[in-house]
């Protein structure tokens, strides 16, 4: 396809809910396609754009896309991790996905509960309160996330995408953009640092130190069945966490961190690193004290994106929006301190 035929960002971005029926084999496709990044994407990941232009795409299926060289920047091969530039011309691959005979709407209780939980909205960007068991997106077997909900609460808002990720199992502090020029400058910011993020974590056992600070590089491994996994290798990325204790108790720790880098489960990792890991965590953690702690009333991973702290709009001046912990990690504290 030439240059000619190229699409604009903008374009694309109003066809995504385009797709082709197949009469016989009921399969919803997306064709080949050049697209151009205009200025309101530049700086984003590759993997993150192709989200957002193949709407029900699962993430794997995304990394595997690029990494067989099927997806194209400016004629060459890249990796998810590159970041966009304006003008650049990615080009996507046919994709096809079951189709479905209607979108799927989360239930209304769903709806009302991620209603409930917006912490912070103006014209650019919403700040919610994410549930932990919800995953931030759809895919690898999961009809929607909040982005799907959020869009199907919202459907007059075209523009909605996520700032970044939390995991399923943790809560608090998710954003979310309402204009490509706000993700633009919180990508920037998330980029550079400009943005505080600290978080609440239960640890197994009894801390010493008032602080510590975990520099211990990352890399990402498979374990058999594709299980995803992360260990701390002096090969991998540059990974830097700081934790203050928060509270004591008797063979548990409440700590807060402060992520200096954003690696994939990098709190989970360096905590177990220090072998000091975060309670109900089933990947990472220790499995006795998880079961000691469920007696107590623990169904869940103990980590809490407790707030976010950044310079915003010059009529908001410094924003800083905090989550509270949900009623029952509260309750379990409570236990705890008895």
């Amino acid at each position: 396809m030439t240059d000619h035929n190229s699409l604009k960002l903008t374009q694309q971005m109003n066809a995504n809910c385009y797709y082709s029926q197949m009469s016989e084999n009921k399969e919803k496709s997306y064709p080949v396609r050049q697209v151009e990044v205009e200025e309101g994407y530049q700086g984003q990941r590759l993997d993150n754009f192709l989200l957002a232009m193949l709407k029900g795409v699962p993430k794997s299926y995304v990394y595997r896309i690029v990494r067989k060289g099927e997806v194209r920047v400016n004629k060459g091969r890249t990796k998810v991790s590159y970041r966009l530039q304006h003008g650049d011309i990615v080009r996507i691959p046919p994709v096809r996905l079951a189709d479905r005979d209607s979108p799927v709407r989360p239930g209304e209780r769903t709806l009302e509960n991620l209603k409930q939980s917006i912490l912070y909205e103006d014209k650019r960007l919403i700040i919610l309160n994410k549930p932990s068991g919800l995953a931030v997106h759809g895919g690898s077997g999961l009809k929607f996330g909040v982005i799907e909900a959020l869009r199907s609460m919202r459907p007059g808002e075209k523009e909605l995408e996520l700032v970044h990720r939390l995991d399923r199992d943790t809560s608090g502090c998710l954003m979310v953009t309402k204009r490509r020029s706000a993700l633009r400058t919180l990508h920037e910011l998330l980029r550079s640092n400009g943005v505080d993020k600290r978080y609440l974590a239960l640890v197994a056992g009894r801390w010493e130190k008032d602080r510590e600070t975990v520099d211990a590089p990352l890399a990402k491994n498979l374990l058999q069945g594709g299980e995803r996994v992360v260990r701390v290798d002096p090969q991998g990325k540059e990974a830097l966490t700081r934790f203050r204790v928060v509270e004591r108790f008797s063979d548990a720790t409440l700590v807060e961190a402060e992520l200096m880098t954003g690696r994939t489960h990098q709190l989970r990792v360096h905590l177990a690193h220090l072998g000091t890991p975060i309670l109900g965590d089933d990947k990472y953690g220790n499995n006795l004290a998880n079961r000691r702690m469920k007696k107590q009333g623990l169904k869940r991973l103990f980590l809490h994106a407790r707030s976010l702290s950044f310079d915003w709009t010059e009529e908001v001046g410094r924003l800083k929006v905090e989550a509270p912990l949900e009623p029952t990690l509260e309750q379990l504290l409570e236990r705890l301190r008895r």
